[in-house]
C-alpha cells in the first residue's frame, strides 16, 4: 500500500478501494494481528529449519517442527511458506534419466557363430508360425539346417499351442 500512496493521493486511493477515508487511515494505523504475528513467526521458523537442513523438502520441515519444536503447522502451511520464501528443496544427489536397458526375451545364441558353420547339422533353428484360415488355427513348426539352408523337417498342428510340434 505504501507505493499507492506514493503515487496517488489518498482521497483517489480510497476511490480505487471503495473504502472511507477514516477506515484507509484506520487500517494504516492498526495493530497486527494475532494471526499475522503468528504467520510471521512460523514463516521465520520455517525458514531457520530449512537453513539447516537444505536438502529436505516441505513435508520433512513440518513433520521436524511438529515433533522437535511442538508447534501446530500443517504439510500445506509449510508448503506455503516455502513458497512465500521462494525455497525450493536441492537434491542430495544427481538424478540419472538412463533408458533401461531390456533383456532380450530370447537371445540371439547363434548369431555369433553364423560365419562360423563349416558342415550339415552343425546349427539347426527353428521357425513356429501360426495360420489363420477362417475361425481355424493352424500352427506351423519347421526346422532349418543353417549350412545347407534346407528344411529338415515340419509338423503342422490343428490347434495353438499343441504339445506334437515340438
Amino acid at each position: 500500500m505504501d507505493m499507492l500512496s506514493h503515487e496517488y493521493p489518498v482521497k483517489d486511493i480510497c476511490k480505487m478501494m471503495g473504502v472511507s477515508r477514516s477506515g484507509y487511515y484506520k487500517w494504516l494505523r492498526r495493530e497486527p494481528s494475532s494471526r499475522e504475528i503468528n504467520r510471521e513467526f512460523m514463516v521465520g521458523v520455517v525458514e531457520d529449519i530449512h537453513s539447516e537442513h537444505p536438502t529436505h523438502g516441505y513435508r520433512w520441515v513440518a513433520a521436524y517442527i511438529r515433533i522437535n519444536l511442538q508447534l501446530s503447522i500443517s504439510d500445506n502451511f509449510s508448503y506455503k511458506c516455502f513458497q512465500y520464501l521462494g525455497i525450493q528443496s536441492q537434491t542430495r544427489h544427481k538424478i540419472h534419466y538412463k533408458p533401461r536397458k531390456v533383456k532380450d526375451k530370447y537371445p540371439n545364441l547363434i548369431y555369433s557363430t553364423w560365419d562360423t558353420v563349416d558342415r550339415p547339422r552343425q546349427v539347426i533353428v527353428s521357425d513356429m508360425t501360426v495360420i489363420k484360415y477362417s475361425w481355424f488355427f493352424f500352427e506351423l513348426t519347421m526346422y532349418f539346417d543353417v549350412f545347407t539352408k534346407e528344411i529338415l523337417t515340419w509338423h503342422v498342428a490343428e490347434r495353438r499351442g499343441h504339445r506334437d510340434q515340438y
